[in-house]
């Protein structure tokens, strides 16, 4: 190979890393405006047709699970009140077609007594994510409240420590 045509496949190969990072950061920035306005198809059509939301209340799978979540009379409720579902900027690791991001998530609720905001609970988040068809879509989100059990830590840590 050339040393012309070494620099354009290196190029293309960061430029490519590049692009996969913004679509996943996309699609997870995605996930809070589209569950607070309560857009079910474009909650739901963050994932694989057959992709699991494990939330520690439950796991959904599929797509008509997690629409159903949003029509759910809890969530209904927390969007009438005023809620904010905040995701933390990702950790991501890139590997082919496939991905896994770690991140925390908010969910902030408005209190109409004191027309203030509190922090209902704090998640530890991972994302795993599979390039289908050239685009990028969840596979399997797992969330677990960060209240001092070791599940939500070894999500955590997971994400960030080295690979053996």
């Amino acid at each position: 190979m050339t040393d012309t045509a070494d620099l354009l496949f290196r190029l293309e190969q960061r430029v490519q890393l590049l692009e996969d990072k913004l679509e996943l950061m996309n699609i997870i920035s995605a996930y809070g405006p589209a569950v607070d306005s309560g857009e079910s198809t474009a909650v739901a059509g963050l994932w694989t047709e057959d992709g699991v939301y494990d939330v520690d209340t439950g796991c959904l799978s599929g797509r008509a699970e997690i629409e159903a979540m949003v029509h759910s009379a809890p969530h209904q409720s927390y969007i009438a009140g005023g809620c904010g579902h905040l995701v933390g900027p990702p950790h991501l690791e890139i590997d082919g077609d496939t991905a896994v991001a770690t991140c925390h998530s908010q969910l902030v609720k408005h209190d109409p007594e004191t027309r203030s905001y509190h922090v209902a609970r704090i998640t530890a988040n991972r994302w795993e994510f599979a390039r289908i068809d050239g685009r990028w879509m969840v596979t399997l989100r797992t969330n677990r409240i960060i209240d001092g059990r070791d599940s939500a830590r070894e999500i955590l840590s997971a994400g960030v420590t080295a690979k053996a």
